[in-house]
């Protein structure tokens, strides 16, 4: 059954997550995928959050092509 959460939170996560147009649009994103990963392998959904924030944020600054 863990494995079957992990693999779920990894997909979820790798949907959820995009740009957005915004710096708020991007943390936003990655907030609430950071949040429903953590969620569901029974981290601490405000650290998911706030790490999947930071990431997406990151993720776009560093490649603008990615999420066109």
């Amino acid at each position: 059954m863990q494995k079957i959460k992990k693999f779920t939170a990894i997909a979820l996560c790798a949907g959820l997550v995009g740009c957005g147009d915004t710096t708020g649009e991007q943390a936003l994103y990655g907030a609430g995928a950071g949040y429903l990963g953590s969620y569901l392998v029974n981290g601490s959904p405000l650290l998911g959050a706030a790490a999947g924030a930071a990431a997406n944020v990151l993720y776009c600054r560093q490649g603008p092509g990615n999420c066109d």
